[in-house]
């Protein structure tokens, strides 16, 4: 009787040649990769972790393969950051002698801008992708900074100029205190001639009123008392918000300076760090890679 269980199997000796060959191209590039690393050639790493866009950029080819077994490493990304970031950040300072680097953690950094007192934290650095992750707010303020010198003002021109308004109209409540003082005085005398007139049918209704306003008057006043009792710690509190943002507009001026002392403008230093990729992979290239510190 026929066999109707009949499935169509792979042939094993081809099964076999196939993984044999996958698991060689495996340790090929496994090899390949710890003989760059020994060799401290940086640029072949940039190569081997990421084929694809080092063919785009680099060497404007069309990637074949490979990206499968840039999947082997991803466990040691760190360590391998950690490696490339020593001549990395090297150049960095050369190009870019206002950015400072901590590490934070095994191939993670943050950039500090400047060295000065009050310097912020403006980012962090992507060494495997060798590129900068700015801190958007700051990014932005920096930006926003450059913007307004088409104006002649700084980032915090005009909320210090809002915020110095408000304290002014908070001072004049104070420096008018004598002057409600005053007013009261006379609106409680007004009051008590009111109350000590006699008055008829007819002149109850006007009577009525006029203490309605005088209550509405005396009120006001003492509503404006208290924002002025209230005034003394805002206008601190302002002065507190001004002192804060001056600080914060001198050390974005120190940045501008930076910049402007190193690339020209703004626009000059968004096109650097845009081709930093490329510029660095250029640079390796030139120097075949020698380390600073070998």
């Amino acid at each position: 009787m026929a066999n109707t269980n009949q499935f169509s199997l792979s042939d094993p000796k081809q099964t076999q040649a196939t993984l044999a060959g996958a698991l060689a191209n495996k340790i090929k590039y496994l090899q390949t990769l710890e003989e760059a690393i020994a060799n401290k050639d940086d640029r072949l790493v940039y190569q081997l972790i990421d084929g694809g866009r080092y063919a785009k950029e680099i060497t404007r080819a069309r990637h074949i393969g490979g990206d499968e077994n840039e999947q082997l490493i991803y466990d040691v990304h760190p360590e391998i950051s950690d490696f490339l970031s020593h001549k990395l950040i090297a150049y960095l300072r050369e190009i870019y002698p206002f950015f400072y680097f901590e590490e934070t953690a095994v191939g993670q950094f943050q950039i500090y801008f400047g060295n000065w007192w009050g310097r912020r934290v403006f980012g962090k650095l992507d060494v495997l992708n060798v590129k900068f992750i700015f801190d958007e707010g700051e990014y932005g303020k920096l930006a926003r900074a450059f913007a307004l010198e088409a104006e002649n003002k700084r980032l915090n021109s005009d909320k210090i100029k809002q915020i110095s308004e408000e304290s002014d109209r908070l001072q004049a409540l104070i420096d008018d205190q004598d002057k409600r003082d005053v007013k009261k005085e006379e609106l409680r005398e007004e009051m008590k001639r009111t109350n000590q007139e006699r008055s008829g049918f007819w002149k109850a209704a006007e009577q009525k009123e006029a203490k309605q306003r005088l209550v509405e008057e005396l009120t006001e006043l003492a509503e404006l008392d208290e924002k002025a009792n209230r005034a003394y710690k805002q206008i601190r509190e302002n002065e507190e918000k001004v002192l804060a943002l001056s600080k914060e507009d001198t050390l974005i001026g120190y940045e501008k300076q930076s910049i402007v002392a190193k690339f020209g403008s703004f626009e000059m230093f968004e096109d650097k760090v845009a081709s930093l990729y490329r510029d660095y992979i250029a640079d390796l290239i030139a120097t075949k890679g020698v380390r600073a510190d070998d």
